[in-house]
């Protein structure tokens, strides 16, 4: 359904009237085209050494990019801030981070991009080093609700030795694929940089398992994995077979419908897998149910359905593929979560405590997966632009819209690149973590 506040707040008159009322204007996101460059525009880096991520950005990336002492012109806007606050270890020295940005917030280009890299608070060692690298987080998130005109941004937490494997990384927070991820906090291990012979195809040889993959969000990432390169299996339930063998068929790859709720679902899958491709490199949980009522109300039915499906399924799918070795080494898993199990919901009790559970498995795999060079991470979708968003009540739906930084809502295709970001051989680092895609959201911390 369109947005049609956001569409008469940045009209002629729309502009005007939501100025005088003192009313949000969300800005148009610019979102990632096939044939548009990876970084939009110059980059500006600033902090103490930048000359590796200056290299990684410049070589790698093929980013125009300027340091804090490069005498730009007053006209010059950027594409992206970048600090580099990993060496920060007094408090006095956070004034840096002010005396960066606060001159240069008015030259970041509309929908432009803010990333601020620190350390992880809890293997600084000191007791001063661990508050200042602890305070990038509320300076990054508070700064992530002023910028205006579609900003965003994001700390990037890096171990020691993790600059290698960030080109991935970086080169999805600086781009448009990101246009609905603000607020986020990424701790980013030292791994190996995985090898992608052609940066526009990087998921070129792996194959791909999709479920609930017949509509909205699970549609739309089987056909983004299947642009950047991968096999995709398309999964969902027999009822949906129609609309599975579509999405299939559209991208190139296979259709399997199954209910995963079933007791054998999980070794028919892995059979399924190995038989037709011989394992599976990249595995994304996206099927999920609600079944919404009050505690009170709710009977048993409503509970376990939702409990076994969005999270029974996900773990007993996920530890039959790591016992029977589909899943291949290097794998990735990719759980969707939601923003609802992180801050609540009336009336998804079930909903909300499923969602969290994911959080948790994804949480207590990756350390035991990292030996085999699997990651696993969750996805959080806050307000996405759906069927089922289309048929809430108007005021509910305008509610959601409006309550984040970026105030609108999300589209499944921002969804759908965080995944293909996690799946990247190039975020090898990136696992047990946490992703919203909520433009920020003002509910959920």
């Amino acid at each position: 359904m369109p947005d049609r506040y956001r569409n008469f707040a940045n009209s002629a008159v729309g502009r005007q009237l939501v100025r005088r009322l003192g009313l949000p204007r969300p800005s148009p996101l610019r979102r990632q085209r096939p044939d548009a460059p990876a970084l939009p525009g110059p980059v500006l880096l600033g902090g103490h050494d930048v000359a590796e991520l200056e290299h990684v950005l410049a070589k790698r990336l093929s980013a125009e990019v300027h340091t804090a002492e490069t005498k730009a012109s007053a006209e010059a806007r950027y594409a992206g801030l970048v600090f580099d606050a990993s060496d920060l270890t007094t408090i006095a020295g956070l004034s840096e981070l002010y005396a960066f940005f606060h001159d240069r917030l008015e030259r970041l280009a509309s929908c432009g991009r803010v990333l601020v890299l620190g350390a992880i608070p809890d293997e600084t060692g000191d007791p001063e080093a661990a508050a200042t690298q602890a305070a990038l987080e509320g300076f990054t998130r508070s700064l992530g609700k002023e910028l205006r005109a579609g900003g965003t941004a994001q700390l990037l937490r890096l171990a020691p030795g993790a600059r290698d494997g960030l080109d991935a990384t970086l080169r999805f927070f600086l781009s448009y694929r990101s246009a609905f991820v603000s607020g986020q906090v990424v701790t980013v291990a030292a791994t190996e940089p995985g090898e992608v012979p052609d940066p526009a195809r990087p998921l070129d040889g792996k194959v791909a398992l999709v479920t609930g993959a017949a509509r909205g969000i699970g549609a739309v990432t089987a056909r983004t994995l299947a642009d950047q390169g991968a096999t995709v299996v398309c999964l969902d339930v027999p009822e949906a077979g129609e609309k599975l063998a579509t999405v299939a068929g559209d991208i190139g790859g296979s259709a399997l419908q199954l209910n995963l709720a079933t007791d054998d679902a999980p070794s028919t899958l892995s059979r399924w897998l190995e038989e037709r491709h011989g394992g599976v490199d990249i595995v994304v949980h996206n099927a999920g149910i609600t079944r919404d009522k009050t505690l009170a109300r709710m009977d048993a039915k409503r509970w376990d359905s939702v409990l076994g499906v969005n999270l029974a399924a996900p773990h007993r799918v996920t530890a039959d593929l790591l016992d029977r070795g589909v899943l291949r080494d290097g794998g990735r898993v990719v759980v969707l979560s939601s923003v609802s199990g992180i801050g609540g919901n009336r009336g998804q009790t079930n909903y909300a405590a499923s969602k969290a559970g994911l959080i948790g498995l994804v949480r207590a795999l990756a350390p035991g997966l990292a030996e085999r060079g699997i990651t696993a991470n969750a996805v959080a979708p806050g307000f996405i632009e759906t069927r089922m968003t289309a048929a809430m009540p108007v005021m509910e739906r305008e509610a959601g819209r409006r309550l984040s930084s970026l105030a609108q809502g999300g589209l499944p295709v921002d969804v759908a690149e965080t995944i293909a970001w996690l799946a990247h051989p190039g975020s090898a680092g990136v696992t047990g973590n946490v992703v919203r895609v909520c433009g920020q959201s003002f509910l959920g911390a």
